[in-house]
């Protein structure tokens, strides 16, 4: 893909589903990546995948929720690469808690996984980027900040603070040659989402209603969102920053039914 030739790329929780997805889609368009995950034998084995078709990639373990394994490893991507052009804020759990029953250590741990860690890794690269004078930032939300349902709490919020995240991000690092955007995946065919709709009582119903939610008539496949990732994060994307993009099959653009 054009703009991303040579150009050294991180992306976190890309041990597998969107962020691995993303990782080759880079690789593949000429950048050098950096595969960034707590699993670091996942990690390895992402690497390895890409290795063996001759791109260019390294991991590294890391929890990004812990500033000080953040500051380590991204020392490590730049004594392996020598600089970060782009950074893919992918990594992310989704949890559910009673609003209630909820407790505030849980409340901490989750929101620094799928909040905090975006800004601590944009703490790292941003230098770098500044440097260059330039770079991209992509965050993964979730088509979940704009609309949810009952259950999602609190990953509905955590997806609605990387979004504000985005958008201020944007306009700080904007005169600096950095953009900034953001991707909101709706139903996408990861593990996570694979093993929750063959736990239901009825997969095939499950899957089916999914189905039939989105104006496309299937849920989305990896490689779906690592594109729009990858699109954002190259030259072609030169005017986009601050920008929200939904890969979710039409679905955020339902009335409910």
């Amino acid at each position: 893909m054009s703009g991303l030739a040579g150009r050294a790329a991180v992306v976190t929780g890309a041990a597998q589903g969107i962020g691995r997805a993303a990782a080759r889609r880079l690789a593949g368009g000429g950048a050098r990546v950096a595969i960034l995950d707590r699993d670091l034998h996942g990690a390895q084995r992402t690497a390895a995948e890409l290795a063996a078709d001759g791109l260019d990639a390294a991991s590294f373990g890391c929890d990004v929720s812990d500033s000080a394994q953040v500051t380590a490893a991204f020392a490590e991507v730049r004594a392996r690469f020598g600089q970060i052009d782009v950074l893919v804020n992918n990594a992310g759990v989704n949890a559910a808690f009673d609003l209630v029953a909820m407790s505030e250590d849980d409340w901490d741990r989750f929101f620094a996984i799928d909040l905090k860690s975006a800004w601590l890794c944009a703490r790292e690269a941003v230098p770098d980027m500044r440097e260059l004078g330039g770079g991209a930032i992509v965050n993964v939300a979730s088509i979940h900040a704009s609309m949810t349902r009952a259950g999602m709490f609190p990953y509905a919020a955590a997806k609605s603070g990387v979004v504000g995240l985005t958008r201020t991000m944007a306009i700080e690092l904007g005169g600096q040659g950095i953009r900034v955007n953001a991707v909101c995946p709706g139903y996408i065919a990861t593990e996570p989402v694979i093993a929750k709709l063959r736990a239901e009582p009825d997969p095939a119903l499950a899957e089916r209603r999914v189905r039939t939610n989105h104006p496309l008539g299937r849920i989305g496949e990896p490689d779906e969102v690592a594109s729009a990732i990858a699109f954002l994060a190259s030259e072609q994307a030169s005017f986009i920053t601050g920008a929200t993009l939904a890969v979710d099959g039409g679905l955020s653009a339902r009335f409910a039914t």
